[in-house]
């Protein structure tokens, strides 16, 4: 692709993605959603007016990084420390619950298997794909509505987080299956020991940000220190640790989030985010898949994948936190928020391609589910959200 094509492209991008961002802001639906929309229609789907390509996939993983940066900055130590166990506990059910229905819709689609079987492979790594959580677009929505700073938020975002750090565990752990000769103990060792290493390193760089900012208040030098501590932290993750890059740029924001300066840092990137790299991330989704290429053979296939992988997450997660003392509609909240897919499903069916454990016809099931869950979880949250208000005004109304 030439400087001249890719200058095309991202102008088609960011009108298209502007407009429909709008038009979704109208319809009282939240913006992604406008954006993700707008991706379909550009792309192979309709229009063919923009194609996926290296250039715009790295785009599109600075947007998610900076993302999951400034969803970091917003944390509240305070509150992620009382969701923590809480947290915990929804992520485990989040990716135990998903595995098991996909493994059995497999299974009921083209027979069960014996264990350790070739079939009984791919089924398991058909429930895998499914245990994945994509937090940016529910953070980008919370943020959107004022609710990301708040417990439930809050919840929902480290259980999202930690549900990826089991699901790549989990990633391995079905490779290993597949290839005896795979070191297991050896990644869930690195696993542990990066969140060990932020630990310390995070107590060290965060005196360090403290003295600088100090001695220089409210200066652009701490936005930029501050995204390249995000942009090496998701580097050292994943290429020493094998650990999702978005969970490093989330760490770096969560090692500045009590700095004085945490909003003036967020509001840079706010900039950057709103301008560019988001439109590019939030487009790619949609510009990723080919609903004219949808296989007739295939389609009830992906239609059950996307029913069950939308319930899976809000069967599993939401029931979880009901179980432990979130009520009725918050419960709801936690297991809609936590059944997005994203960057991490196509990570977890891209390898699985790779090792033979997931044919090239079962992809367009993965992507369904991507765009569906993409654009149907802002449009619950909101919704949920909005009977809150709605029933706050008239509680208020009854007291006067």
């Amino acid at each position: 692709m030439d400087t001249l094509d890719i200058l095309r492209q991202l102008a088609i991008i960011i009108i298209a993605a502007k407009v429909f961002g709008l038009l979704a802001r109208k319809c009282k639906a939240p913006q992604v959603a406008g954006e993700i929309i707008a991706g379909l229609l550009i792309g192979p789907s309709l229009f063919n007016l923009v194609s996926s390509s290296d250039f715009l996939a790295g785009m599109a993983e600075i947007g998610v990084i900076i993302l999951m940066f400034t969803a970091g900055l917003e944390t509240n130590i305070s509150d992620l420390k009382k969701t923590g166990a809480k947290a915990t506990i929804i992520a485990c059910t989040g990716v135990f619950v998903p595995l098991i229905f996909g493994a059995l819709l497999y299974m009921c689609f083209y027979g069960f298997s014996a264990i350790g079987s070739e079939s009984f492979y791919k089924a398991i790594f058909i429930g895998t794909i499914l245990t994945a959580t994509s937090v940016s677009i529910t953070v980008q929505t919370l943020r959107e509505m004022g609710k990301l700073s708040g417990e439930l938020g809050q919840t929902i975002m480290s259980a999202a987080i930690i549900d990826d750090v089991i699901g790549i565990i989990v990633l391995t752990v079905v490779i290993g299956f597949k290839k005896p000769d795979s070191d297991v103990p050896s990644v869930l060792l690195r696993t542990v020991a990066f969140f060990v290493l932020a630990v310390i390193l995070g107590i060290v760089i965060y005196k360090l940000f403290k003295w600088y900012d100090n001695r220089h208040p409210h200066t652009r030098r701490i936005p930029i220190l501050g995204i390249a501590l995000a942009f090496a932290l998701s580097y050292v993750a994943d290429k020493y640790f094998g650990v999702a890059d978005i969970t490093g740029a989330y760490v770096a924001g969560v090692i500045l989030c009590s700095l004085r300066d945490s909003d003036y840092i967020t509001q840079k990137m706010d900039t950057n985010s709103y301008i560019i790299f988001g439109p590019v991330f939030f487009c790619s989704i949609g510009l990723q898949t080919n609903i004219r290429t949808l296989d007739t053979t295939i389609l009830w296939f992906s239609l059950a994948f996307v029913a069950v992988g939308l319930l899976s997450k809000i069967i599993g997660c939401g029931l979880t936190a009901r179980l432990l003392g979130y009520k009725g509609r918050n419960a709801l909240k936690v297991g809609c928020g936590m059944m997005t897919r994203g960057e991490v499903a196509l990570i977890v069916a891209q390898r699985g391609l790779k090792v033979g454990m997931l044919e090239p016809a079962y992809f367009t099931a993965v992507i369904l589910l991507i765009i569906v869950s993409s654009i149907l979880t802002p449009l619950l949250l909101k919704a949920l959200y909005a009977k809150d208000t709605i029933e706050d005004s008239s509680s208020l109304r009854s007291s006067e």
